[in-house]
């Protein structure tokens, strides 16, 4: 496997892709970026596979209605020599609703000379205690 640090920027960046709404909206990239076999259990408890996901990320707004996404403490570890499982927090906060927190996980496999995912799991999550609320 490649350098760590160089790998978790790839994997990071093609992680964040998936959040930015103009490559959500494009079909060919999001068929690139979803492996075939592709399954996502959202935090709504919702299983996705790869064409559901596709058309529904195709079908979004210009602009998500529950606020802009925050992406913290990234963490990766190779589970083989062709698949590594990436994990992260995320955070919503709404112009007008409450935040929204989430303990994220995918799974990227190698597919020839690209990284497409495979699994993707959201699981809504209280805020993190801060070492004052230790």
């Amino acid at each position: 496997m490649a350098n760590s640090t160089v790998l978790i920027d790839e994997i990071r960046a093609l992680e964040e892709a998936l959040h930015r709404p103009e490559v959500r909206r494009s079909r060919t990239a999001v068929e690139a970026l979803l492996a075939e076999g592709f399954v996502e259990f959202g935090a709504s408890g919702t299983r996705y596979h790869r064409a559901e996901m596709i058309e529904l990320l195709c079908d979004e707004d210009d602009e998500p209605a529950d606020g802009e996404l925050e992406a913290t403490d990234f963490s990766l570890m190779p589970i083989s020599s062709d698949a590594v499982l990436l994990t992260y927090r995320t955070v919503r906060r709404g112009s007008d609703g409450p935040e929204r927190q989430a303990l994220r996980s995918s799974i990227w496999k190698r597919t020839g000379e690209r990284w497409q995912m495979l699994f993707h799991q959201g699981t809504l999550t209280r805020p993190a205690a801060s070492p004052a609320d230790g």
